[in-house]
């Protein structure tokens, strides 16, 4: 589709590493590859995976890398149709008839009026289905997992023809679909029957490799010998059973910290003082801080050496 200002897709999973790649999204071609066929199957994107590896980022990425609109609906439990697709605004709708009947208007005219496009409150479900001068809209639903199953259910007429029905309207379908990417954290099971409408990819921690170059990216400020340090820790500790595994998004952070702090190289002391940057629960800051950082932070060294 042509219109004004738009990007074209990508049109091989290649350039869609590079498209990525030049929005500072640090992919692999597994995942380029699973966003490459979303884009041109017109079917939803379903990425799984723990807090903090990406996920998100991805909506966020196409939508700047496309000139795309990003439309965000942030799950939670208790989501609903009036939260998540549309409302009527009851109470202009109620000063309408008010001024109707007061002009003595007739009453299946008064509910034709107030049942219009006038009086409907669009919510990014419903958003997402109207066409844009760019071109269709980056969707994202975030945090599936934390809302019901019944919003699950609702959301099968959606992604299966890209349509919202309003009994009072008439049914909405969007001429051209919406680029959906759905995430979620694990904390339940989403059902088959959403799932079977996506394609599916599970976005993992990264290797030692691929996160010294998000921080590369992210931290560039950052010296190389400080970036190897933090990546090797951080590698470290996801190989623990911790209640909490640092994800990118705090690999970010800490190193950010540390330069905040005029950190060239870590120090026990270092990373005892900002254990609270990198991990988020009590318990595992108790659990590194002092001995088992010193550790950790020998046998980074010792690594170094040895591959030197």
């Amino acid at each position: 589709m042509d219109v004004a200002n738009s990007v074209k897709l990508p049109p091989t999973v290649d350039a869609t590493l590079a498209m990525l790649g030049s929005a500072d999204y640090v992919a692999d071609r597994s995942l380029a590859t699973a966003v490459h066929l979303a884009l041109h199957l017109n079917r939803p994107l379903f990425l799984e995976g723990e807090a903090g590896v990406g996920k998100t980022e991805i909506a966020k990425v196409l939508a700047t890398a496309l000139r795309r609109r990003l439309i965000r609906l942030q799950c939670y439990e208790g989501l609903d149709v009036a939260s998540a697709v549309y409302e009527w605004d009851y109470a202009r709708q109620m000063i309408e008839i008010r001024l109707a009947e007061a002009a003595e208007e007739d009453r299946g005219e008064i509910e034709s009026t107030i049942f219009s496009d006038r009086f409907l409150i669009k919510r990014p479900l419903l958003q997402a289905l109207e066409q844009d001068i760019a071109g269709p809209p980056v969707l994202l639903i975030d945090e599936l997992d934390r809302t019901d199953e019944p919003f699950e259910a609702f959301l099968l007429e959606i992604l299966s023809d890209f349509q919202v029905t309003i009994p009072e309207i008439g049914t909405i379908r969007a001429e051209h679909p919406p680029i959906v990417i759905i995430t979620s954290n694990r904390t339940r099971e989403i059902h088959d029957a959403l799932k079977r409408r996506c394609f599916y990819y599970w976005v993992d921690y990264p290797t030692a490799a691929r996160e010294m170059e998000i921080l590369k990216r992210k931290a560039p400020g950052a010296a190389e010998h400080l970036t190897r340090q933090v990546v090797g820790f951080v590698q470290k500790l996801r190989d623990m059973d911790l209640f909490k595994l640092p994800g990118i998004a705090e690999t970010i952070d800490w190193t950010e910290a540390l330069m905040q702090l005029d950190v060239l190289e870590l120090t026990p002391q270092a990373i005892n003082d900002t254990l609270g940057v990198l991990l988020k629960y009590q318990d595992d800051i108790a659990r590194i801080q002092g001995s088992e950082a010193a550790r950790l932070l020998d046998q980074i060294k010792a690594e170094a050496a040895a591959a030197a």
